[in-house]
């Protein structure tokens, strides 16, 4: 597989027997510590190459995890293999309910009514899914390229990593749980904006500062403005937009820290070097965080006390449930923790089910908005924006190389999706709830 994907690509794997439990509910393929000598075989036989712990460059202090990849001899037998990347899949049985220690290492543990609930659920979407075509149109080679020019990465979209599992923290159920997989997440919203399901343009649907509504909720209080707007005149350095990207780092960090300390590093780490952030004083982030207090009074008293990991899942059942209605309906619907794509025509059910489930979570439904390129996301779409941005979407050139993945998904799930044709409804169903009042 990694070799048909990129001939360059390197697999990470442990040279320690104890890394391999044969019976682990995370080893579906029920690998035992024998791969150790086999790796190291293959590797003496010159058909594959190893790079001990040097992921990072060789004697890197960070080095970790052995790394291999087919060498010339393999690769001579794989040219003439008579099948290709798509006869190779997943593994079935899968574990997608993972559970972690506080050290970030999956742990072992016994199933009751709710992993097996959550397990069946996740099941189902990803089996909805899989039968799903989820593409973008003008991507000749299925691939994409993310970052800046010091660290880019690839981001392939082959259907193989399109599998969605939970993930839950220190030992806990009640900690973290938010779903991870499909290749949408690792891009930018901008190459979102782009994805078609089933051959049909999407919407993202986003919550409008989601953890912070959520203590507004708890607080008893209704979120109805702009969480992270201070008005220049405040902060006169720096112009308005500049500020509002700040505050928005600065609370998030704030709510997930545990230290105040660290939070004001991790701020200025989150930044590449010679940008303002990175090289702003903890007088002036102190500056801004007593203006982030003062227009969130209800904030004092929840920052720097770890309260992320918990509110993950509360989003985390948030998903859940949105996931749930719309694949019981059969309908597909691509998550990024607390924003959401949909088929085009399914943006007022989108938000309808996003006012539900927020309400069933947390006891109020919470303000949606809708995300298209080119507008800050604080800005308010309208019913004419959405539809001029839908009209733009219809039918765009689709490449040779999309046509051809399109081809063969049909062929490989026997299903027909057919040109496309506009459906003429905007939003069926569209949620009051949703609309945040601080736009106008």
């Amino acid at each position: 597989m990694a070799w048909k994907e990129d001939p360059d690509l390197s697999i990470g794997v442990s040279m320690s027997s104890n890394a391999w439990q044969a019976k682990s509910r995370y080893n579906a393929l029920h690998i035992s510590k024998k791969i150790v000598p086999i790796v190291t075989t293959l590797h003496d036989e010159g058909l594959i190459d190893l790079a001990k712990h040097s992921h990072h460059g060789p004697g890197d202090s960070r080095n970790r995890t052995t790394r291999i990849r087919a060498a010339e001899p393999l690769r001579k037998l794989f040219r003439k293999a008579k099948f290709n990347r798509d006869d190779i899949g997943r593994a079935e049985g899968e574990e997608v309910i993972i559970l972690k220690n506080s050290k970030n290492k999956q742990i072992e543990y016994d199933d009751n009514a709710d992993t097996s609930r959550m397990r069946g659920e996740l099941t189902a979407y990803n089996t909805l899914i899989a039968n799903t075509f989820i593409d973008i149109p003008d991507l000749q080679e299925p691939v994409i390229e993310v970052g800046d020019n010091d660290e880019k990465s690839l981001v392939r979209t082959h259907r193989d990593h399109t599998r969605t599992h939970r993930v839950f923290s220190r030992s806990s159920w009640d900690m973290h749980g938010r779903f991870y997989g499909g290749w949408w997440q690792q891009v930018g919203s901008d190459t979102r904006a782009r994805i078609t399901i089933d051959d049909q343009p999407t919407v993202e649907v986003d919550f409008v500062g989601l953890h912070i509504a959520m203590l507004y909720a708890e607080a008893g209080q209704k979120l109805d403005f702009d969480p992270y707007h201070i008005p220049r005149k405040k902060m006169p350095a720096y112009p308005e937009k500049l500020i509002r990207k700040l505050t928005k780092r600065l609370a998030l960090i704030a709510i997930n820290a545990k230290d105040k300390t660290k939070a004001y590093q991790a701020f200025r780490e989150g930044y590449p070097t010679g940008n303002i952030g990175s090289r702003i004083r903890n007088s002036k982030l102190d500056e801004l965080l007593e203006l982030l207090l003062e227009k969130n009074p209800c904030l004092k008293g929840k920052l720097f006390t770890d309260q992320g990991i918990r509110l993950m899942n509360l989003d985390a059942q948030i998903t859940a449930r949105i996931h749930n209605h719309f694949t019981d309906k059969g309908i597909p619907i691509l998550s990024v923790h607390d924003s959401y794509l949909i088929n085009c025509w399914k943006v007022g059910e989108l938000r309808t089910a996003m006012a539900d489930a927020t309400k069933a979570v947390v006891g109020r439904s919470l303000a949606t908005s809708i995300k298209l390129p080119g507008k800050e996301e604080y800005q308010w779409v309208s019913d004419k924006d959405l539809q001029t941005y839908i009209d733009n979407k219809l039918n765009p050139p689709r490449c040779d190389g999309y046509v051809e993945r399109l081809q063969t998904f049909e062929k490989r799930t026997g299903r027909d999706i057919g040109p496309y044709d506009g459906d003429p409804r905007l939003m069926d169903g569209e949620a009051d709830d949703g609309d945040p009042d601080w736009e106008n």
